[in-house]
């Protein structure tokens, strides 16, 4: 019989600390990117999405050095490395002159940062399983929400107070606040007795495993579409809003509410995945995902922009529905995966953001004086999230009959 898991307040806070880290340093820093390409003298202004989408080239493949040396060594001491790795990458972004270094620094601020944010979903799936650990996560992604709300307004605000440099510095003050109540507070989640012995083979062996579970490996697939087409959003907000637009000054509230719809479906999630089930939620959230998407393209297949109230109309539904997939998508994922949580989270992450990094850089390059590539985006992505979920279900269906 399964042990009754219970709710930890200050677990999932810290958790959610742990990964806000992430958040602050994309979010903050949305509004500084025509300062800093000015600064750097980047000529084309579509290059400026590059600091943000380098950075999830970074957490891709750090995840796959840090999450197997976590299964090996315990979670604490490997999340401690890849701080370290986070202020030195800090300290070339803000030192640097050159466009090419700045993208080096948020490659290695996204290996740094990638220990704590891949090492907070193993530690959730050390302590919880099943709907229970969904629950967590959506609970954890709910706070984790809270940043992107408050992120931009806080760069902005640096910037006028200070420089753009100023939001890499208070990064690092946040993250070592965060990481002074980790050492203080949380517990190691990895007993000595369940760690895989270190050798030459433990990601090859780790790897193997992980691809014999096909439900793993088909809702990593799902988090890579998903992300991809998320990440499109992310890097080009500024711009749609800013030059699309023209509502510089609004950027930051137009940025929280959206990011508010987020924030309510995780925590609607939290509150209805035990009783309906993640798998459930999840795929009634890739239908509604695709639709909202493809009812946009039909409507304004001309590529004219619709007014900014019909626009944050259809990203606060479509963000609505990935309220429900992020936290889902990655429990799906990670639930048969409890003996190797430290390199499953690592792979998860690591196929899930290199695939979404092409993804957003291409589409990306499109979304230049219209928004409708973004949500051409939205739609194939959606589309082929839902075609994963019918390949799995019947095979779930297949396997229980």
């Amino acid at each position: 019989m399964q042990k009754p898991q219970h709710f930890k307040l200050e677990f999932v806070a810290l958790m959610a600390s742990l990964m806000s880290i992430v958040a602050l340093s994309i979010d903050a820093l949305l509004p500084a990117l025509p300062e800093i390409g000015n600064f750097l003298k980047v000529a084309n202004t579509t290059d400026n999405q590059l600091l943000i989408t380098m950075i999830f080239l970074g957490l891709g493949f750090g995840q796959l050095l840090f999450g197997p040396l976590s299964d090996s060594f315990g979670r604490k001491p490997i999340v401690y490395i890849g701080f370290v790795v986070f202020i030195m990458a800090s300290i070339i972004c803000v030192t640097t002159k050159s466009f090419e270094m700045m993208i080096l620094g948020r490659i290695l601020q996204g290996i740094g940062l990638s220990s704590p944010r891949s090492l907070a979903l193993s530690m959730i799936r050390d302590s919880y399983s099943g709907d229970y650990m969904a629950k967590i996560v959506s609970i954890v992604v709910m706070f984790f929400i809270l940043v992107p709300v408050v992120a931009p307004t806080l760069g902005q605000l640096l910037i006028a107070y200070f420089n753009w440099e100023s939001i890499f510095y208070f990064n690092l003050i946040f993250g070592v606040l965060i990481m002074f109540w980790f050492w203080k507070r949380q517990p190691e989640t990895l007993p000595i007795e369940k760690r895989i012995k270190f050798s030459s083979h433990l990601f090859i062996d780790g790897t193997k495993e992980f691809f014999k579970h096909k439900e793993a490996v088909a809702f990593t697939f799902v988090s890579g579409f998903i992300t991809g087409s998320f990440m499109v959003y992310l890097s080009t907000s500024q711009q749609i809003f800013q030059e699309q637009y023209n509502l510089a000054a609004m950027f930051p509230y137009i940025f929280a509410s959206l990011a508010i719809s987020v924030g309510l479906a995780t925590y609607l999630n939290s509150r209805l995945v035990v009783k309906y089930g993640m798998m459930r939620i999840a795929y009634l959230a890739s239908i509604t995902y695709a639709l909202i998407s493809v009812l946009y393209v039909l409507i304004f297949w001309s590529g004219n922009n619709p007014s900014i109230y019909i626009l944050l109309s259809f990203f606060a539904l479509q963000f609505f529905a990935v309220g429900f997939l992020f936290g889902n998508l990655r429990a799906i994922a990670m639930q048969p995966l409890g003996h190797i949580a430290g390199i499953g989270a690592a792979i998860n992450g690591f196929i899930s953001t290199v695939m979404a990094v092409p993804i957003a850089n291409y589409i990306g390059g499109f979304v230049t004086d219209s928004v409708l590539p973004l949500f051409i985006g939205f739609s194939i992505f959606g589309i082929m999230s839902v075609l994963v979920f019918i390949i799995m279900r019947k095979k779930v269906s297949l396997v229980k009959t």
